[in-house]
């Protein structure tokens, strides 16, 4: 938090660089970031609603329901997804930072985390935008969406932390991440409940710490039901954690970035 903190005003540039950076030279420019995430939302909804006549479940009426209950996991991992993917590349590919004694390396996975988290905001705003055109005004629960990110974002950090500075020593973390999130994808409860799975399966689907979160953002999105404040408090101080270790093996392997690169 002081890292954060302190280095608060780069932070804010380089996160509007990187968004902006994107989407330079385009036609459109920063509407795609609108765009793309209503195109998906169509896509799965004639595809999941239409083509494969998806339930959500068990319960009757609700193939319309299908992509917009799709849509919410995958806001979840896209986040995590393209914070994972990008970390082990990120310090290579930011070589000219790593020869400046001054600037703070530590700050570039919370760029890529808060880049993403802006992508998720511009989806969740298309998730509101149909979630009102096809059952009326959202629960006041919804408010409690950024209380359930709380883990994501310390969790994902402590691991972009991680997997930034191992990069630079193995490259070959990189393809293993790729690998590590396709099937990350399909362990999460993003096209299908948790509970339709077996008991024994159920055990291991809970392992995943996606599990828990994906779950509760359905519940207050959703079914209007108020999240799990102890297992949610319990899952932040892990994430916490995790984000603890994740920085303090960065920082004591940062020492060698320069001579590595």
């Amino acid at each position: 938090m002081k890292t954060f903190y302190k280095n608060r005003r780069l932070i804010i540039s380089l996160s509007k660089r990187e968004i902006f950076g994107r989407y330079k030279g385009s036609l459109l420019g920063l509407f795609w970031s609108f765009l793309t995430p209503l195109i998906m939302l169509l896509i799965y909804t004639f595809v999941f609603s239409v083509v494969f006549k998806a339930r959500w479940g068990t319960q009757e009426g609700s193939r319309i329901e299908f992509a917009v209950i799709l849509f919410i996991g995958l806001m979840i991992y896209n986040v995590v997804s393209e914070v994972l993917v990008r970390s082990p590349s990120l310090i290579i590919s930011n070589t000219n930072f790593v020869k400046k004694i001054i600037f703070p390396l530590e700050i570039l996975p919370i760029v890529s985390l808060c880049t993403s988290l802006f992508h998720m905001a511009i989806s969740f705003i298309v998730w509101i935008i149909s979630y009102i055109i096809l059952f009326g005004l959202p629960h006041y629960t919804a408010l409690y969406l950024p209380l359930i990110m709380i883990p994501v974002v310390f969790f994902t950090l402590g691991l972009s932390w991680f997997l930034s500075s191992l990069g630079v020593y193995i490259r070959d973390v990189g393809q293993i991440i790729g690998l590590f999130t396709t099937i990350l994808l399909f362990i999460s409860p993003i096209f299908y409940p948790a509970n339709i799975l077996p008991p024994e399966y159920q055990v291991i689907l809970n392992m995943n710490p996606l599990t828990f979160i994906i779950e509760q953002a359905r519940a207050v999105l959703m079914w209007g039901e108020t999240p799990d404040f102890r297992n949610l408090m319990l899952m932040t101080t892990l994430s916490m954690i995790v984000a603890a270790f994740g920085l303090a093996w960065f920082q004591k392997t940062r020492g060698g970035f320069a001579d590595v690169l």
